[in-house]
């Protein structure tokens, strides 16, 4: 059963899952911009944008900030994911948070004034997430959040803060898991246009499965299928100070009982210059998207920091364990596909032995994480954009 739509100053309509009526014929096309800036947002939003592209009632503008701008980060996700060239690029680049954010603002902003979208699209929890919501409303254009609700409760994380910001700047909310939209409610946002839609990152995997599968990565980096962990870190408190020395300790430890794969993300790379690897800890450069996907696949577990690859393991059925002390996906927790580890490395130690007793799911996946996540979205999207204009043609809001 699905979630229910509330609507400002209503009462909980019927499901989502119930597809919205939405008299398309009375609406004229609808001006959708699009800001994605780094690997995870691509994943997320390639989905949606190709749904948008399919009906001839929107027209899609596609923005890139360049957060993310290695090609391996960044080109070849558009490519995999068949999502076009991006009309906006604003080569914002690295520096700090503050950085960041100022240049998407200050070079959003004129693309914002030009192409005067009806609604602007952003997802998930980055440094462009946060400073492109922040543009869009001072622009008193309306907001929509793909991947809204979720939280660490770890106000330490600057993904936790941009994901709070951009949920209480957004007027559609677009969430994936019981658990945020009790979050979304708990923090007063009942009043916004509240819609049960899905995982769209599941999406994206789902119409890939087919090509990730038969790629074998696990043969081109010489590691068995099957039997090997597979290793992603990226966030600052593991990364950027004493705990990589040990976690590369620990990785040591364990690929002397099963092969270790590593794509090091380039700024753990920096960081890993000059530490002694195992023989069969392979450090290898990032992959692209189906490589990856492959990878992970075929892998007796994952060990990672990451919040999306939580969710593909939950959906591909492998063993997930997060270096982390929380985890704004619990609802991975829940169909015991991933655990928590603590932000302690010593803990490593644990993955080879619960690996020989995993057990795989059999149990059902999360609702609607069914790879129909984006047609929902876009659904309610343009359901929305219908209602606002038919209240503003009655003088109402």
């Amino acid at each position: 059963m699905g979630f229910p739509i509330v609507r400002r100053g209503g009462t909980p309509s019927e499901s989502l899952a119930c597809t919205l009526p939405v008299r398309l014929a009375s609406l004229r096309r609808v001006r959708v911009l699009s800001v994605v800036g780094t690997r995870p947002n691509f994943v997320k939003t390639a989905p949606v944008i190709t749904e948008l592209l399919r009906r001839d009632t929107v027209e899609h503008t596609l923005v890139h900030t360049g957060q993310h701008y290695d090609r391996m980060m960044s080109e070849i996700f558009l490519e995999q994911l068949g999502v076009p060239e991006p009309d906006h690029v604003l080569n914002v680049g690295s520096g700090s948070h503050a950085l960041q954010a100022a240049r998407v603002l200050g070079r959003l902003g004129p693309i914002l004034e030009a192409e005067r979208p009806d609604v602007v699209l952003v997802p998930g929890d980055v440094n462009s997430t946060m400073a492109a919501s922040l543009a869009t409303v001072q622009l008193g254009i309306p907001l929509g959040h793909i991947e809204s609700g979720l939280r660490s409760f770890d106000r330490t994380m600057p993904e936790e803060n941009n994901r709070v910001v951009a949920d209480h700047l957004s007027e559609f909310l677009f969430f994936h898991s019981a658990e945020a939209r009790e979050n979304l409610l708990r923090e007063g946002l009942g009043d916004r246009r509240l819609h049960f839609v899905g995982n769209t990152m599941i999406d994206s995997l789902v119409a890939v499965e087919e090509r990730f599968r038969d790629l074998a990565f696990a043969d081109h980096v010489g590691v068995p299928s099957g039997q090997y962990l597979l290793v992603t870190l990226h966030r600052p408190a593991l990364v950027d100070g004493h705990l990589l020395v040990d976690v590369v300790a620990e990785l040591n430890r364990v690929a002397r009982d099963m092969p270790v794969v590593f794509p090091v993300h380039p700024r753990t790379a920096a960081r890993m210059d000059g530490i002694g690897l195992h023989p069969d800890l392979r450090a290898i450069k990032p992959v692209g998207y189906l490589e990856f996907l492959s990878l992970q696949a075929d892998a007796a577990a994952v060990l990672t920091d990451s919040g999306g690859v939580q969710e593909e393991t939950t959906h591909l059925g492998v063993p997930c364990f997060t270096l982390r002390d929380n985890t704004e996906r619990p609802v991975t927790l829940r169909a015991g596909t991933n655990q928590l580890l603590g932000l302690n490395p010593a803990r490593i130690a644990e993955i080879p032995p619960a690996v020989n007793g995993w057990r795989p799911r059999v149990a059902p996946g999360p609702e609607l994480w069914d790879g129909r996540a984006s047609e929902r979205l876009v659904d309610a999207l343009i359901g929305e954009m219908e209602s606002v204009t038919a209240a503003a043609g009655t003088g109402r809001e």
